[in-house]
């Protein structure tokens, strides 16, 4: 399984999402590390609208999310950007 695809598994299956899109940057990122040609599951932007964000603080919503892709973050994952939202609210998405 890819790591995109573990993302979406682990984030569909903590927060039941209404939206979700993990967006895979890597290529954004080529020649930030003199060995980095942008390939590959570095850096992702993750884009979620889930009613277990409700009431959460926009902190609270960030460690959620980061606590439960924390395996992800200590292995593979250099970088995440995350867009979390409770139904209802604005996005930029």
């Amino acid at each position: 399984m890819s790591i995109q695809s573990a993302i979406e598994t682990k984030l569909t299956r903590a927060f039941s999402p209404e939206r979700l899109a993990v967006i895979n940057e890597s290529h954004l990122h080529a020649g930030h590390q003199e060995h980095f040609d942008g390939t590959g599951e570095t850096h992702f932007r993750v884009r979620i609208v889930a009613e277990a964000f409700s009431g959460m603080s926009r902190l609270e919503r960030h460690r959620a999310v980061n606590a439960l892709l924390a395996d992800e973050l200590k292995d593979s994952v250099h970088a995440l950007a995350v867009e979390p939202a409770a139904p209802g609210e604005p996005t930029r998405w």
